[in-house]
């Protein structure tokens, strides 16, 4: 049997990075991410990667902008209006197609709102919170183990695509404990710099440009075809969806991220009183996992589905794009940092059968 280990989800996804080859961390301290840098301060030297507590978070993510741009494995965290003051940096990023990674906890807005959990940064995630045509591949995970097996890989999916992958928590997970089991250190000393890296290693022979000014316009309309290709491509390989007790179900809950664990033990509740409801829960919230939503609008046996989120509802937009109008789309949201309880969501399905 594995060897568990009680971690936060900070220190998961602080951990999951290292072991998935993070050499390089920039970042600036705002609640409720703080244990990823505090944690990085102490593990990064001791697998002889950087640590920079940077003098902003605008100057965090042009530091791994540079990184990146090196071939190096960096990435940074911070937390929602953090994330805002990085869009210039990400939108820069995607345009020049650097891989790297970002995790954003999410605290309740908008403004410099509250510290306490929320998911009204969807939108921002999803949509390119930034100027210009890009997307970033983003994953919302539910569990601390999750935190883990999302992040471990995410260095590989980013290089892979050359593009940002983005791990889109709560501040409810990355306080939460549980037991989680750690994958192996990957082997760093075999990786190879890629061939558009710019480490010097060609100086003299050929020149290695990373930009994303590109002042012609068909040039540049050249570019944003090449990136949505991309996006494509990782729609068709990389969307992760969960669906749970809806083969018979007549109302389908919907939720990402530790909402979504709340919404299970609420069909749970009601399988016991013998209501047929069921949930499905999209683990890549960008590519969207569209085909999962049109299966579930087709199913007879549906007669709604319902959205629920901390939020004012963004991820419902999706969900409706998705089912094209087959069925209707219902909202149940908290916001502001209050959650939901399992009872209350209850209480709300109970009260769309009346």
């Amino acid at each position: 049997m594995e060897d568990k280990v009680l971690m936060k989800g900070n220190e998961a996804i602080a951990e999951a990075a290292i072991r998935g080859g993070c050499r390089a961390f920039f970042g600036y301290p705002i609640t409720p991410q703080n244990e990823i840098p505090e944690y990085m301060s102490v593990r990064m030297p001791e697998v002889g990667g950087v640590f920079i507590q940077s003098e902003s978070e605008v100057a965090a993510i042009n530091m791994v902008y540079g990184a990146g741009g090196t071939g190096v494995r960096a990435m940074t965290s911070s937390s929602s209006p953090g994330i805002s003051l990085k869009q210039e940096g990400i939108s820069y990023i995607c345009g020049a197609e650097i891989p790297c990674v970002i995790v954003n906890m999410v605290r309740s807005g908008p403004g410099l709102g509250g510290i306490q959990p929320a998911q009204c940064d969807y939108f921002q995630a999803v949509k390119g919170g930034g100027h210009g045509d890009y997307k970033m591949l983003v994953y919302g995970p539910n569990s601390v183990q999750e935190c883990m097996d999302l992040m471990y890989n995410a260095f590989d999916k980013a290089f892979e695509y050359r593009i940002p992958v983005m791990i889109l928590g709560d501040g409810m997970l990355g306080q939460i404990m549980e037991p989680v089991t750690l994958p192996p250190m990957k082997d760093m000393s075999k990786d190879i710099r890629p061939d558009w890296a710019t480490d010097g290693t060609r100086f003299g022979k050929q020149h290695r440009v990373i930009n994303s000014l590109y002042i012609q316009p068909d040039e540049l309309e050249a570019v944003n075809h090449k990136l949505f290709a991309k996006y494509d491509l990782m729609a068709e390989k990389e969307t992760m969806c969960e669906e749970y007790l809806c083969e018979d179900a007549e109302i389908v809950l919907t939720a990402y991220g530790t909402v979504a664990r709340i919404v299970k033990s609420a069909v749970d509740m009601l399988r016991e009183q013998g209501h047929k409801v069921g949930m499905i829960r999209p683990i890549t919230l960008f590519p969207f996992p569209t085909a999962n939503y049109e299966k579930i609008a087709n199913m007879s046996n549906v007669k709604e589905i319902m959205s629920i989120e901390l939020s004012m509802g963004q991820m419902i937009e999706d969900v409706k794009l998705s089912v094209n109008g087959k069925k209707p789309v219902k909202f149940y949201g908290r916001c502001g940092g209050n959650v939901m309880t399992a009872e209350d969501i209850v209480a709300e399905v109970l009260k769309e059968e009346k």
